[in-house]
């Protein structure tokens, strides 16, 4: 789901508790003032402690991983698992090894629209089936396909060497789901009506121990029943922590490396829950350059604050497309300019984190998209030049990342460098070598030179280069950079 700023609120407000005591006038003001306090207190304990401690271990396959997200109603003209599962080759001869699968649970057909997310309304499409509106938590929506065809999807990406991601909406579900025969699992307004959140949906209440272990169960059987590698949470953070935490136990108890991804940015996710999450922050970091005038170096601001208020090595997908922007059309090509995608996305590679790719984004697909609509990828372009060329790109940047350690392993280090505004300059250091990446996120041609630092930085040899000419007889590296031009170079190590 499409994130607004602030964590996701109810339309209604809870009605407090029947029975409990309205405290005394006249020492309201200072309770309310001590409690205020006392979160405060806790807030910056836990802001100090947090980078002390150590984001929990990922398994390899993810760690070293690329992730392709398969949204089926575009993926093929039939948008079913079955002719999914046809292109999957594709995907594996790109380099990718994770797809995130879109959800395929049973959507709910509720018409009415008081019930329809403003989006929803808003695509023109006039259907009420919304992918993050589920009916049935443990069916397979028949626009889909059958068990089966979810069986062989999975069991075909196994054989390919690809892990699969199933996407889990928890936090809310549609008005006409099978969980309304049981109304203590949703969470209530002031005058007991069922509440609705911001996208319009009757929100799941966590309060009730019944709820989540129907929730746990429902996660237990995908993988115990089709073997699935994972999950992508759908508005992580707007679920308690700790429901997260202990579906993480369970699921460990089927198999070790079980990956979740959390659709959200809370600092304490992967101290025990998950193993990576959402980088909202880095993507409008990345739109306010391109399309703001925001320098390049905020983007070191905003990386380097991100990781200081989080445990040691906590773990981002970066990305410059997912369902949400394209269904927005705010495509990489269009928010970056072709030339700038590219150089982003050598960032985004190049950087710590897993990258993502979105389906069609590999050759530059330009169709328009909508998540409540069958609009499908051209990939029939695929064999122009252009697409052609682009694919290239990324099916090189995918394949290195797999061959090369120091992308998943070597430590970031962001050196300065004589155009902030424009370029970024960083070093993944690492025992097998360094790695430096040097990118031009403006459109104009520059001269830039790596800033006098700790590191030797000398001897690097091209891997990945674009638009980019050394300048001689300079002490540290120095390029003529083209508009969104980039340099990655490989120092051996001693």
């Amino acid at each position: 789901m499409k994130k607004t700023a602030g964590m996701p609120t109810e339309a209604n407000v809870i009605a407090p508790r029947c029975g409990v005591a309205k405290p005394p006038s006249h020492w309201g003001a200072s309770l309310l003032a001590a409690l205020l306090w006392m979160a405060m207190a806790l807030d910056a304990k836990a802001a100090t402690e947090l980078p002390l401690l150590s984001a929990r271990p990922a398994p390899e396959w993810l760690a070293r991983g690329v992730i392709y997200q398969v949204w089926l109603r575009t993926f093929t003209p039939e948008g079913n698992l079955r002719a999914a599962a046809r292109r999957l080759p594709d995907v594996a001869d790109l380099g990718a090894t994770i797809v995130y699968l879109s959800p395929v649970c049973l959507q709910d057909d509720d018409l009415r629209p008081e019930f329809w997310s403003k989006r929803q309304k808003a695509s023109g499409a006039n259907n009420p089936r919304n992918p993050y509106r589920i009916k049935d938590y443990n069916q397979i929506d028949p626009e889909y396909g059958t068990e089966a065809d979810l069986r062989e999807f999975i069991e075909t990406a196994h054989r390919l060497g690809l892990r699969v991601l199933m996407d889990l909406v928890y936090f809310h579900c549609g008005p006409g789901s099978t969980l309304m025969e049981h109304p203590e699992y949703f969470k209530k307004d002031a005058s007991g009506k069922i509440s609705t959140g911001q996208w319009n949906f009757p929100v799941l209440d966590f309060g009730n121990r019944s709820l989540r272990e129907y929730l746990w169960a429902n996660m237990e059987h995908w993988v115990k029943d089709f073997n699935v590698d994972g999950y992508r949470c759908d508005v992580s953070d707007a679920v308690p922590l700790d429901f997260w935490e202990e579906a993480r136990a369970r699921l460990e108890r089927q198999r070790k490396d079980i990956v979740i991804l959390g659709e959200g940015q809370r600092k304490t996710d992967q101290i025990k829950a998950m193993d990576l999450n959402y980088s909202f922050s880095w993507y409008e970091g990345i739109n306010a350059v391109f399309t703001k005038g925001q320098p390049a170096s905020s983007l070191v601001a905003l990386w380097t604050k991100m990781r200081d208020e989080r445990p040691r090595g906590a773990r981002f997908i970066r990305y410059l497309e997912n369902h949400d922007i394209v269904n927005d059309q705010q495509r990489a090509d269009s928010v970056c300019s072709e030339r700038g995608a590219l150089a982003m996305s050598v960032v985004n590679f190049t950087l710590d984190g897993v990258p993502m790719l979105y389906n069609g984004q590999e050759i530059g697909d330009t169709s328009p998209q909508s998540i409540f609509a069958r609009w499908p990828v051209r990939w029939e372009a695929a064999v122009l030049p252009r697409s052609a060329a682009k694919r290239a790109f990324y099916q090189k940047l995918c394949q290195w990342r797999k061959a090369d350690p120091a992308l998943c392993e070597g430590e970031v280090i962001w050196l300065a460098n004589s155009q902030p505004d424009a370029v970024l300059s960083f070093l993944r250091r690492s025992l097998v070598g360094n790695l430096l990446t040097l990118a031009n996120l403006s459109n104009r041609a520059l001269q830039v030179q790596v800033m006098p630092g700790e590191s030797k930085l000398t001897g690097f040899q091209p891997v990945l280069t674009d638009g980019a000419v050394p300048v001689k007889n300079v002490e540290n590296p120095a390029f003529h950079l083209a508009g969104f031009g980039y340099f990655v170079g490989r120092q051996p190590s001693p």
